[in-house]
């Protein structure tokens, strides 16, 4: 039996680029939470089709660029 597999998104946070904004974990609680230092912690889990945009968002809206979504193969 194959599994039949399918692009997803993941979301990453560049720990260099990041000076603890915030606003990823404002848009995207679900996959991003704070350290008591305020910077993001993400689940690593892919992001569900219903926080694709909340997901592209975070992203575009990181004032330092630090928030990245990864292409990723999950299982159907």
């Amino acid at each position: 039996m194959t599994t039949r597999q399918r692009v997803g998104l993941r979301v990453r946070v560049d720990p260099v680029a990041c000076d603890a904004y915030g606003y990823c974990a404002e848009l995207l609680p679900e996959r991003v939470s704070l350290d008591e230092w305020g910077y993001p912690i993400v689940d690593g889990t892919p992001v569900s089709s219903e926080l694709v945009a909340l997901a592209t968002r975070a992203a575009a809206e990181c004032p330092r660029r630090a928030v990245l979504l990864e292409q990723v193969m999950v299982a159907r």
